[in-house]
């Protein structure tokens, strides 16, 4: 099943790759870059629809059942994470660019598919791990921008205070409640075709990393971000995946919760979403800005799936009666 899973991510880590590079050889210039900007926010306006309307009420209901383990999640996601932000970003080793980068990424939502499927292989409570990662992307659609403008200042950098909220609600809240409004009608098409939801979730992707990614090289994204850089992200990272992980292991163990319920809060509180990251990027920094920003999270993106499929395994092949709490 792990296999399964890595395989499923594996051509979408080289087409993200692939993207990058292309938008480095030839990036939009000229009218084509008006073409791929409305592209781009078409294709953020439908990804934000189609995630409301694969989110049922019922998975609301019910997830507010266990509210401790939910709110232990968005607490992991939501201060946690920017707190350890804060502290990154403001080393003074870390250039202005790359700071920015990895504070946007620890303010951004859990995933909703990598931490459900991580659970599920590591035999965790997985309608607590689609609770609390639907949670997450939920609250995200709100709390990120309003995280972003009071930590980051971004309030005028992208046409205003009023343009910059006028944006998020046309182009994220909107169509996610229209998605979710339109559910009993679309629900089942949605559900029976998930090969091209996915496919229009990648796309949606891609286009906007193609787009930004684009923007900034034209701007001199790779004069501004040496190799060092890359390093110094790479490393910062790793370091805080790790802080993380051992954070949500240690809440599991203090709260003395079932293994079950531990491993949710592990997979899905050290989790953050690129789908989430990518639009939302887009919306909230002008697109020259865009690329840099968004260099950390998908190096993060990378390393979260490589180590949490690690640890997955492991519990996985572990007896869940041994523990109650993964160890």
């Amino acid at each position: 099943m792990l296999r399964k899973f890595l395989t499923i991510f594996e051509p979408f880590v080289l087409m993200l790759l692939g993207t990058v590079l292309l938008a480095t050889f030839l990036p939009p210039r000229g009218a084509f870059v008006r073409v791929f900007d409305v592209a781009a926010t078409s294709g953020i306006v439908l990804l934000f629809f189609l995630h409301g309307a694969r989110l049922s009420r019922q998975a609301i209901w019910d997830g507010m059942r266990n509210w401790r383990l939910h709110l232990s999640v968005l607490a992991v996601t939501f201060l946690l994470f920017p707190l350890l932000g804060l502290g990154l970003s403001h080393l003074p080793f870390v250039a202005a660019p790359v700071a920015a980068g990895l504070l946007f990424l620890t303010l951004l939502p859990s995933t909703v598919q990598s931490s459900i499927a991580f659970t599920a292989i590591a035999r965790g409570n997985v309608a607590a791990a689609v609770c609390s990662a639907s949670f997450s992307n939920l609250l995200g659609i709100a709390l990120t921008p309003a995280l972003v403008a009071l930590l980051m200042h971004i309030g005028g950098a992208n046409g205003g205070g009023l343009a910059s909220v006028e944006k998020i609600v046309m182009q994220l809240l909107v169509p996610f409640v229209a998605g979710h409004l339109l559910r009993p009608l679309i629900g089942g098409f949605v559900a029976r075709h998930k090969r091209m939801v996915t496919a229009v979730d990648r796309g949606s992707i891609l286009l906007v990393v193609y787009t930004a990614f684009g923007a900034a090289v034209v701007e001199g994204l790779w004069h501004r971000v040496s190799g060092l850089d890359l390093t110094v992200i790479l490393i910062l990272c790793s370091l805080l995946l790790g802080v993380v992980l051992a954070a949500t292991w240690a809440l599991g163990r203090l709260f003395r919760w079932p293994r079950a319920d531990a491993i949710v809060l592990l997979f899905c509180g050290s989790k953050k979403s690129l789908a989430s990251g990518v639009p939302m990027a887009g919306v909230l920094f002008p697109a020259a800005q865009v690329g840099v920003v968004l260099l950390p999270l998908m190096l993060f993106h990378q390393i979260q799936l490589i180590a949490c499929a690690v640890i997955a395994r492991h519990y996985g092949e572990q007896d869940p009666l041994h523990d109650r709490n993964p160890a």
